[in-house]
């Protein structure tokens, strides 16, 4: 006995089927490769709600504050985006909690601009985290708008796009504040992050982010650019008024960095003249001759005779020569960076050149 098997039309609707479940497949597959090159979201307005709400619980507010938190947060006047309800929540925790209000007034612009604020209840471990975290943002963000990086870095550490309900926010300003204080590593981390999820960002986030991730990229270690970036970063803590350790050390940083600068130059124009020397059979030796040796060369044997003292430094220069070193240091380089030079020597003359 034979057996055929006889193959037979699947039904269209079997067909569909397939189709759409590959369809879905696809799709499924394509969502999960997103959601493994974007690290943040950005949560919504219900979402964060409800994390308000929750944490105004636990606060066990009187019935008149329940009531104002509820008009607060109704549906219909909620914030659409993520600054805005960064700003919603802190001053939701103003209001609910009298002892941080200060500096939520401080940051909003009700209040003016004080000596003495209550910070450290901003690392208060009795507080609950969303309190804490949103708090420490928001009032990060005044900081860093005001130069004060150091602070801003200060509120910023240690926070993840997890602890806050404007997680762009977040990673924008640890981005701004690095750059400004020339950590180029932990700039390039936090804007990696923020634009991973470009779609969610305001867009003058991602047109600054742009800019600042070109701008830093380039940045070398030693780099005239980077002593111009120490300089500037010094005049701002001065018009702070402070002149303390750190700024003294950025200072001699930066005069050493230029001292290395005119030292290779130096260097490099020592060893261009020998070159030069050897091109044309004068024989301009770096070392003694050993004993016994006849050395070759065309010269006639006259000596100049140099009177070498201890005042032969850079900022002993004459008016000419000074500017002939400026033109060579600054040569090839952005017209702003003379500046940088010009202030080298005033600070070698103001110490005597040494």
């Amino acid at each position: 006995m034979v057996f055929r098997i006889e193959a037979s039309k699947p039904p269209v609707g079997n067909i569909i089927g397939v189709l759409l479940l590959c369809a879905m497949t696809g799709f499924g597959h394509a969502q999960d490769d997103l959601a493994k090159r974007v690290s943040w979201m950005q949560p919504s307005p219900a979402e964060v709600k409800v994390q308000t709400l929750r944490w105004v619980k636990t606060r066990m507010p009187d019935e008149a504050t329940l009531k104002e938190i509820d008009a607060r947060w109704g549906d219909e006047t909620l914030p659409e985006t993520g600054v805005a309800l960064l700003e919603h929540v802190a001053l939701t925790i103003a209001f609910v909690d009298p002892e941080v209000r200060p500096i939520v007034d401080l940051c909003s612009g009700v209040a003016p601009r004080r000596l003495s604020l209550p910070v450290e209840v901003l690392f208060d471990e009795s507080r609950e985290p969303f309190e804490r975290s949103n708090l420490r943002l928001y009032f990060a963000q005044w900081l860093a708008q005001h130069a004060l990086y150091d602070e801003a870095l200060e509120q910023l550490d240690g926070l993840t796009h997890e602890d806050v309900v404007d997680p762009a926010s977040l990673l924008f300003y640890q981005s701004v504040v690095h750059h400004r204080l020339l950590n180029k590593d932990d700039c390039l981390v936090s804007l990696n992050l923020l634009l991973e999820n470009e779609q969610e960002l305001p867009r003058r986030y991602l047109a600054v982010a742009k800019l600042m991730e070109s701008d830093i990229k380039p940045l070398k270690k030693d780099s005239l650019d980077e002593v111009s970036r120490l300089m500037d970063d010094i005049q701002r803590r001065l018009n702070f008024g402070r002149a303390g350790t750190r700024v003294r050390d950025e200072e001699e940083d930066v005069i050493a960095k230029l001292d290395k600068m005119i030292e290779d130059l130096e260097k490099q124009r020592q060893e261009s003249q020998q070159a030069s020397g050897a091109a044309n059979g004068t024989l301009q030796p770096s070392k003694p001759a050993d004993d016994s040796q006849a050395m070759g060369g065309t010269g006639p044997g006259n000596v100049d005779q140099k009177r070498l003292t201890n005042e032969d430094a850079w900022g002993n220069l004459p008016p000419k020569e000074r500017q002939e070193a400026l033109q060579q240091i600054s040569k090839d380089l952005p017209a702003h960076f003379r500046d940088v030079i010009e202030e080298y020597f005033r600070k070698l003359a103001r110490d005597g050149g040494n």
